[in-house]
């Protein structure tokens, strides 16, 4: 795959420096370390190894630099959006898959940014306990259901705009276990409802947590540490439509898939959405969601500065678990859970991986995980060089290489 014109780690090593400098005393260490982590990113710094073909005849050699695996990295994302999505696969149920989203109201966007860990983690959780326990309800489904919900930070312009994309089956297992019960092509019920019962556990959790002392506020927001302004302060929300939405069901499991690899790991901006960068700012194509249609696409410039204080507002917590599963899916029972709900459905079991089957001998040399772009036969490493260290041996020049 060709390397972008432009990255995001062109753009930190360029302007990094400056914004750091600028900026000190008003960056935490996390946002820092994200920073050095992207800026290293496949470069001597991190070392790495050297491939080779195993055809003779071609005998490409190519040298392939260790990724950070920073999470807030777009180059490291895909590859871990690869390998989860194989995991996930072979929990698809054949059934329709919805999409819905749980919207933080613009008034609890600062406070939330004040408190990321306590706030996005009640966000994440009042969400999923709206759609079970209305899944639940016997008026509406009667069914205990399983939910994947990704926890994304950002609007299109880099924003701050916490907000929850979930993924939710049509359907679950009956409370005693004995049967599927299937949901109605529009879901469990209407969003408003949705709303309602999301607006309701939000407020009752933030008023839970300010009463515990889980809170913190700074600068404008200080006084909210007095109970009774706090209370002041989300009355008007009471008041307020919150936003949730859900799309039209998933025509099948490949488009379930198609849509996980598209949020699960998704980073702040990609690398594709960049278009040019210099002394004087960066541009980054933006989706205008008021407009439908290919004229939604638009181009933004901002001051490099401005576009990495923007980049590092979504740095999360460190540990902070940004996929969850609840329900059917949580992690303590989800084998035994879509093991009964295949059978229930009448459905086959997952294929083995034959990769998986046949492990490699000890001694058989190490190969990598992409084959040769020249001859398509395998590569194989040959030298790993450490961190600050240059490879021994050199890559074949391109065919566009007239040195």
């Amino acid at each position: 795959m060709d390397r972008p014109v432009l990255e995001l780690a062109d753009i930190l090593r360029e302007h990094g420096p400056a914004w750091r400098a600028a900026s000190r005393g008003h960056v935490s260490l996390e946002q820092l370390k994200v920073m050095r982590a992207i800026e290293r990113c496949r470069t001597a710094a991190l070392g790495g190894h050297v491939e080779r073909c195993e055809n003779q005849a071609c005998g490409h050699t190519h040298i392939a630099y260790n990724s950070c695996a920073n999470r807030h990295c777009p180059k490291c994302q895909a590859a871990a959006s690869r390998r989860w999505l194989a995991d996930r696969e072979a929990e698809l149920l054949p059934v329709p898959y919805f999409h819905v989203v749980y919207t933080l109201p613009a008034r609890l966007r600062d406070i939330s940014y004040q408190n990321k860990r306590v706030v996005y983690d009640l966000l994440m959780k009042a969400a999923a306990e709206t759609t079970l326990a209305i899944a639940a309800n016997p008026r509406r489904l009667g069914a205990r259901i399983g939910v994947t919900a990704v926890l994304h930070t950002w609007g299109s312009t880099l924003t701050h705009h916490p907000h929850v994309h979930m993924i939710v089956p049509g359907g679950g297992l009956s409370p005693d276990g004995s049967r599927w019960v299937a949901s109605r092509s529009n879901f469990l019920v209407h969003v408003n409802l949705l709303a309602r019962l999301f607006s309701g556990k939000m407020l009752a959790m933030l008023t839970d947590a300010h009463d515990a002392g889980r809170l913190t506020f700074f600068n404008a927001h200080a006084r909210l540490a007095d109970r009774a302004a706090f209370k002041r302060f989300l009355a008007p929300l009471r008041r307020i439509k919150w936003v949730v939405y859900c799309k039209a069901p998933f025509a099948g499991p490949k488009q379930v898939l198609r849509y996980l690899s598209r949020y699960t790991h998704r980073v702040a901006i990609s690398n594709s959405r960049l278009v040019a960068a210099d002394a004087d700012g960066v541009a980054f194509r933006w989706k205008d969601y008021r407009i439908a249609g290919p004229d939604r696409w638009k181009t933004m410039r901002l001051p490099p500065h401005e576009f990495i204080r923007r980049f590092l507002l979504h740095v999360l917590p460190k540990g902070f678990h940004r996929i969850r599963h609840y329900g059917l899916f949580a992690n303590a029972s989800r084998a035994a859970n879509i093991a009964k709900a295949r059978a229930l459905l009448g459905a086959d079991p997952p294929a083995a991986d034959p990769k998986q089957q046949q492990p490699e001998a000890p001694d058989a040399p190490r190969a990598a995980p992409c084959p040769c772009p020249r001859c398509g036969a395998r590569m194989i490493i040959i030298e790993i060089f450490a961190r600050g260290c240059e490879p021994r041996w050199r890559p074949t020049p391109s065919t566009n290489d007239t040195s």
